[in-house]
């Protein structure tokens, strides 16, 4: 062998040598399980990861290739584990019927592989049936490389998960078979007849006859805020009474990484008293955005900066619908603490309105006296099939008119207090990308009450046609809320730029958009993953319910031109009450 050839050989194995020196392999094994646990007092049998409910936090740093060994002890279910707004090969993106990725079999394994392609704050979970319910959900953090931060301001003394979560005594499949006979069976906070006089005192006979005719045209209910009740609402795993509970110094940065580990609650989340800086949106880094409190849609996550100057704060992740909070404590190490849990006074609860409808405008409709009868007899509730606590619940609920404000996205947030609102996130990175979008995919959200059934483009997930996509193709995609629900739209696989009125070059990255009810949102997205990759709405019993889709990244070649394959603009509209849909919406892979 020539020298010269030798000296190359040895340049080329050093360099080898180098790069791989700087990718450590971090490795996890997770357990899956059946056990008993009992959060509220009362024991249920529900899915541990490694013998805890929920699952162990995961770190990795940029740049590691991440091992992790998935072994399924459950004994008659099938699993699986998605890396939620992670960039990686589609076979390791973990959804059963999603590029060639197979359910792990009872007393069966599957080791996940990948390269940790960023940093941010994220999560895992379940897609299988409700596992992710049940406690298959965890939380995932990767730091940058070296644990050093992207800019100063993120330098931090203290970094915490502030997982949040909805807890049921009852079973996902029990949940899921209790929405399948009534939609309306966990609307226990209805209007009252009480609430129709108050109406016609404020709006008159004329107006509140009409709206509450298109309420009933429509079988909705303007309370229906969220689709599930009884929950009780977890920090890490703790109930508010268990009051997890982190410490600082004074005058020391926190950074507090939340995440939405819900599988059907919205939560409006502040810390009395202490502003919180935005830095983070679904694990991207933002522009920092000083606010006193923000809403945050299941799946979604937010990392908030903090500088505790008091001894104690609570943080406090009140649901929407005004049934419980999430909270815990940030706590001064230097002082001993005499802090018992005050649960907080509940803000007023929202009512849906004719623009959350998507009516912005109340139509002349004309009805005879027989509407109006039937309308009155709606809206009261029928008392007989409710259970004693329910009855108090309402009792308690007077609807004083303090306790009810109109609107979805009415927080009631104090006058002179900040909530975050999507328009405010600028991406701390410039875009890559700044491409406009060559065509537009518009994916209308909508379903039928009846028989709980949720769509895209009027079909079910076992019934749709996919989205087809080329690589690298810019696109847009345009989401049309036809519902009177939010709804939390998460694509796999990429992150989406927000249009929100920002520069092309500031757009926010978010893998988790959230829909308002009869409203519009749309995204920007560069194809740049190849495979098939899940689009859904991430409230668990609606994905259940088929509001998903698979959206597919392909090299669209001549020949499949030429056989008329190639991507197609997708245009189709569904309303709230026409399905061409039948039963059983429970689709097997999700």
């Amino acid at each position: 062998m020539s020298l010269k050839l030798h000296q190359h050989l040895v340049i080329v194995v050093g360099l080898l040598a180098s790069s791989f020196a700087f990718s450590a392999v971090k490795e996890y094994h997770l357990n899956i399980d059946e056990q008993t646990v009992n959060i509220t007092g009362k024991a249920v049998k529900r899915i541990t990861v490694n013998g805890q409910f929920p699952a162990p936090n995961l770190e990795f740093e940029e740049g590691d290739d991440a091992v992790i060994h998935v072994h399924n002890h459950l004994k008659k279910q099938d699993t699986s584990v998605h890396w939620h707004g992670l960039l990686l090969p589609g076979l390791m993106d973990g959804v059963p019927g999603f590029n060639q990725f197979k359910a792990i079999k009872p007393n069966k394994d599957f080791t996940y592989k990948f390269k940790v392609r960023q940093n941010g704050t994220y999560w895992y979970h379940a897609h299988s049936k409700g596992q992710e319910q049940d406690g298959l959900y965890g939380s995932l953090v990767i730091y940058p490389k070296n644990k050093k931060p992207l800019v100063a301001h993120e330098k931090v003394d203290r970094d915490y998960v502030i997982m949040l979560s909805d807890f049921h005594e009852s079973s996902s499949a029990q949940i899921m078979a209790n929405l399948k006979k009534s939609s309306e069976f966990y609307q226990n906070k209805r209007e009252t007849l009480k609430d129709v006089f108050a109406q016609i005192k404020k709006d008159g006979l004329k107006n509140t006859w009409q709206e509450r005719s298109m309420w009933n045209q429509m079988r909705m209910l303007k309370t229906d805020m969220s689709d599930v009740t009884g929950y009780i609402f977890l920090v890490n795993g703790k109930t508010p009474e268990q009051n997890w509970t982190g410490m600082f110094k004074p005058n020391e940065k926190v950074r507090l990484r939340i995440i939405n580990a819900s599988a059907m609650s919205f939560f409006d989340v502040r810390i009395p008293n202490l502003k919180m800086t935005v830095v983070s949106a679904d694990g991207q880094a933002v522009q920092p955005v000083n606010v006193d409190e923000f809403r945050i849609g299941a799946a979604e996550t937010y990392d908030v900066i903090v500088q505790p100057k008091l001894n104690h704060y609570q943080i406090q992740a009140e649901s929407i619908d005004r049934t419980g909070f999430a909270l815990a404590s940030l706590q001064n190490e230097q002082v001993p603490s005499s802090y018992s849990v005050q649960i907080p006074q509940s803000r007023p609860r929202a009512l849906l309105t004719m623009e959350d409808m998507g009516h912005g405008a109340m139509h002349e409709m004309s009805h005879d006296a027989a509407d109006m009868k039937i309308s009155m007899q709606d809206d009261q509730m029928d008392h007989s099939n409710m259970k004693h606590e329910q009855l108090e619940d309402q009792h308690e609920q007077k609807n004083d008119d303090v306790k009810i404000v109109q609107g979805w996205a009415n927080a009631s947030t104090p006058v002179g207090n900040k909530a975050l609102q999507y328009a405010d996130l600028k991406s701390l990175k410039v875009q890559p990308d700044t491409r406009e979008a060559t065509r537009e995919l518009e994916i209308h959200l909508g379903g039928t009450m009846e028989r709980y059934i949720w769509t895209i483009n009027g079909k079910k997930f076992n019934e749709a046609e996919p989205l087809k996509v080329k690589y690298g193709e810019r696109i847009r995609l345009k989401f049309v809320n036809d519902s009177m629900m939010a709804h939390p739209m998460h694509l796999h696989g990429m992150f989406m730029q927000l249009e929100n009125g920002q520069a092309l070059s500031d757009l926010p990255n978010k893998h988790t958009i959230v829909v308002p009810p009869g409203k519009s949102m749309t995204a920007l997205l560069t194809a740049n993953e190849l495979g098939e990759w899940a689009i859904h709405c991430h409230l668990l019993y609606h994905m259940s319910a088929g509001m998903m889709s698979k959206l597919i990244v392909a090299n669209v070649d001549e020949d499949a031109k030429n056989k008329g394959l190639e991507p197609k603009t997708i245009k189709s509209s569904t309303s709230l009450h026409q399905s061409t849909t039948t039963e059983g919406g429970q689709h097997e892979h999700h």
